[in-house]
C-alpha cells in the first residue's frame, strides 16, 4: 500500500482570492513522483480552531501531513499555535531554533525571534546545509512557510525522506468520444480493480479527444492491463501511447 499524505494550506489571502496557492499543486506532482499518494486537500483561514481540528484529524487519516502558510511572525501567524492546540500539546521554546535565529535573525526584534522559536512540545527540526531555517515537524506534520520560493526550497531539502515503490504509469491518447468506449474502461477496471484509471476527455485538441492514465505500483500488473485496454480499444481510435 501506497503511503498517504494529507495537504492543508492555510491562509485567509488563499480563501479571499487575493493570492493563488501554487504550493498544493507543486507538493501533489513532487509527492506523486515520489511514490506517496495525495487523498485530500484542504484550504482554511488563519483561526485556530479549524486548523487545529483539521490537523487532528489529518494526523489520525494519513501517514504524513503537510502545512503550508501561517508560519511568520505577524498576528495572523496562529498555525503552530494551532497545531499544538489540535495535537494537545504545549507550546515551548525550542533552544536549537532559538539559537539559530539568534544567528541569523540577529537584528530583528526579540519578540520576533521569540515568536518563531516556539513550537508545540517535541517538536523536532529537520537540519540540512542549504537551510538557514530547518523544517520544523512534530508527529507526522511536517511544517511549511507560505512563500512559495522557501516553500519549495524546504521541501526540496527534505523530499527524499518521503521516497516510496514509485508509481508506473502509461498514457493512451484516444480520437473517439468518452462515451464511445466508457463500456471498455468499466471491463478494464472489473477485470484489473487494483489499477488506477483515470479518463480526462480535452476540448478543441486537433489529435485527440480523450487522455487515459493508467497507474500501478506493481509493473507486470501494470503491463497486462495496459495490453488489455489495447486489445479492447479499436485500433483507429487509438492516436498514441506512452
Amino acid at each position: 500500500m501506497a503511503k498517504t499524505a494529507g495537504i492543508m494550506v492555510i491562509g485567509n489571502e488563499i480563501l479571499s482570492g487575493k493570492v493563488i496557492d501554487t504550493n498544493s499543486p507543486y507538493l501533489c506532482q513532487e509527492l506523486r513522483t515520489l511514490g506517496v499518494d495525495v487523498r485530500r486537500i484542504v484550504v482554511v483561514p488563519d483561526d485556530i480552531a479549524v486548523i487545529a481540528h483539521d490537523v487532528l484529524l489529518y494526523t489520525q487519516t494519513f501517514d504524513y501531513v503537510f502545512t503550508t502558510g501561517g508560519v511568520g511572525p505577524t498576528h495572523d501567524d496562529v498555525t503552530i499555535e494551532a497545531i499544538a492546540h489540535g495535537l494537545q500539546r504545549r507550546l515551548v521554546v525550542h533552544p536549537e531554533m532559538e539559537a539559530l535565529l539568534q544567528r541569523h535573525w540577529a537584528e530583528r526584534p526579540p519578540a520576533v525571534r521569540q515568536k518563531m522559536a516556539t513550537v508545540p512540545e517535541g517538536a523536532q527540526l529537520l537540519m540540512e546545509p542549504d537551510l538557514p531555517i530547518p523544517v520544523l515537524y512534530v508527529a507526522n506534520v511536517y511544517i511549511f512557510p507560505g512563500i512559495p520560493q522557501l516553500f519549495r526550497r524546504k521541501f526540496d531539502s527534505i523530499k527524499e525522506r518521503f521516497r516510496d515503490v514509485p508509481y508506473h504509469v502509461r498514457l493512451v491518447y484516444v480520437r473517439a468520444r468518452e462515451s464511445d468506449f466508457a463500456h471498455v474502461l468499466d471491463q478494464v477496471v472489473q477485470e484489473f480493480p487494483d489499477l488506477l484509471l483515470g479518463s480526462y476527455p480535452e476540448v478543441g485538441n486537433p489529435d485527440y479527444r480523450v487522455k487515459l492514465t493508467l497507474e500501478s505500483k506493481e509493473l507486470p500488473y501494470l503491463e497486462h492491463a495496459y495490453t488489455r485496454l489495447l486489445g479492447l480499444l479499436p485500433a483507429e481510435t487509438i492516436y498514441q501511447v506512452v
